[in-house]
């Protein structure tokens, strides 16, 4: 689970192929617990867990509660299927066929192979290593037949991985990969050594010196089987933790990443990267992966405003004039792509509503749909508003005084910078930055009523002129206030706490 979770987070940009090994390695170590509990009999718990798992999930007003109880009930269930598969093999400690095929397994690399195929066809190792101790209780396999089968369990489990990257990109598959490379070299290298390791396990597991033969064995065996897992993988990932960066390089080179035309990159920049209909299941992480769809909708915003050219500067010539016109135009294309996500967040946002979300969770989907619609209105306005009045100004000869123009760049300034931290708030979840934004309100209004002093001022000079550059100058800066006021209110969105 934890590496199919590994393949997903990669392929959404989550996480770095660098970060997911350190993840594997500890998967492998924590797999290693089911062994451990199956080992230490806590399935003669089996009936009472039911029993208590059932009740909680039956009388639990609250939704976490009523989770616990059915935690306690799939654990209950399934050890209870370990008990029933161990008094069902009872039979065959005398029978001649079953007997010859375990007989079979004593070599080691055929045990590896049949647990890795086994393993791969229920994808899941945990199930392969619970059978393997099932058997050694009943005094079927030896400890070393049973530590090859559990070493073939860890190589079978990387199947389940391997099926996620159906479809996926190239740093999914080397995600996948890494944790085949990293099981096969652990199982190559302690293959020679299958005997030293069931001396270490037996060192360190309880014996039984007071019973004799198959009872011993019986008894002994599964604690030792169990151990000896865990000390397989903790060993391995002490020996391969300071050459993980040489996995990453290996699986680069035997997976080289997908090599794409720039039309098929250029399609891309209008798809949705984070947010698949893989995650609506966990609202959690569906609803995280949204919050950094979000930040590149921000992004694009950001730069709209960033890429504005400044109200009434003196261009010279035409072809001043013509790169204000490009960059302008540049401008609508990422307005293009802003409505093109916001379309398809609002759509996965609604998707979320077909499964049932606690509080917190409507709380959070809520949110992100309204920050979105305060991004989308952010780019309207900066098309809608302000681009007209850029091209008005290439068309006429308007251009404003030093000290004017000097304002009018400085508020501009502001209001590009409340909204850049407003959207670093959400995507960084900060409420610092949010309590930044709130507080510019002074300084922004105060630059305001410098414009709408100095315009006061140089109405005095009533001309056709000075009235249509009145205009343009108040609704530029009015539009600035309107910006603003949209990005206070995703501020104030992310400083709202969400319920309990």
């Amino acid at each position: 689970m934890t590496t199919v979770l590994l393949v997903g987070f990669v392929s959404a940009g989550l996480m770095s192929l660098n970060q997911t090994v350190g993840v594997i390695m500890g998967a492998n170590i924590g797999t290693t617990v089911t062994a451990q509990i199956i080992a230490f009999k806590v399935t003669k718990a089996a009936l009472a867990m039911i029993a208590v798992g059932f009740v909680v999930q039956l009388s639990a007003k609250s939704e976490p509660f009523k989770n616990y109880g059915n935690i306690i009930l799939g654990l209950g269930m399934l050890f209870l299927g370990m008990n029933m598969m161990s008094e069902a093999m009872t039979p065959l400690r005398t029978y001649q066929p079953f007997i010859d095929l375990m007989a079979t397994m004593d070599n080691p690399l055929f045990a590896i192979l049949v647990a890795a195929a086994f393993t791969a066809l229920v994808q899941s190792s945990s199930a392969t290593t619970g059978i393997v101790i099932v058997l050694a209780g009943q005094g079927f396999i030896s400890l070393e037949t049973g530590i090859a089968l559990a070493m073939g369990a860890n190589i079978g489990t990387c199947v389940t991985a391997l099926l996620a990257t159906i479809g996926k990109d190239a740093e999914s598959k080397q995600t996948s990969g890494i944790h085949l490379l990293f099981n096969v070299i652990g199982v190559l290298i302690w293959l020679p050594f299958i005997s030293l390791l069931a001396y270490a396990a037996t060192a360190i597991s309880p014996a039984s010196p007071e019973l004799m033969g198959m009872e011993r064995l019986a008894v002994e065996s599964p604690r030792q089987i169990a151990n000896a897992n865990t000390l397989f993988n903790v060993l391995n990932t002490l020996i391969m933790l300071p050459f993980s960066a040489y996995f990453v390089t290996a699986v680069k080179k035997l997976v080289p990443p997908d090599v794409k035309d720039t039309k098929e990159r250029e399609q891309q920049k209008l798809e949705v990267k984070y947010i698949r209909d893989d995650f609506l299941s966990t609202p959690d992480i569906a609803l995280e992966q949204t919050q950094l769809e979000l930040a590149r909708v921000g992004r694009r915003v950001v730069n709209m405003v960033n890429m504005l050219p400044s109200i009434g500067v003196d261009l010279k010539n035409d072809s001043e004039k013509q790169e204000v016109r490009e960059t302008l135009r540049e401008i609508e294309k990422i307005e293009d792509e802003v409505d093109t996500l916001h379309a398809q967040i609002l759509t996965y946002l609604g998707k979320l509503r077909h499964n049932p979300l606690s509080k917190p969770q409507s709380s959070q989907q809520i949110k992100l749909v309204s920050i979105t619609d305060q991004l989308e209105s952010i780019a309207d306005l900066v098309v809608n508003g302000l681009l007209p009045l850029s091209y008005k100004t290439l068309e006429t000869d308007f251009h404003a005084s030093e000290e004017m123009h000097k304002t009018l760049d400085l508020t501009q300034d502001r209001v590009r910078k409340a909204l850049l931290d407003s959207v670093n708030a959400i995507r960084r979840n900060d409420d610092q930055l949010a309590e930044g934004v709130m507080r510019a309100k002074r300084e922004i209004n105060a630059l305001l009523e410098q414009v709408l002093e100095h315009q006061a001022e140089r109405l005095s000079q009533c001309t056709e002129t000075r009235l249509a550059s009145f205009r343009i100058q108040m609704e530029w800066v009015e539009v600035l206030k309107r910006i603003y006021t949209l990005s206070k209110r995703i501020a104030r969105l992310q400083l709202r706490k969400r319920p309990a």
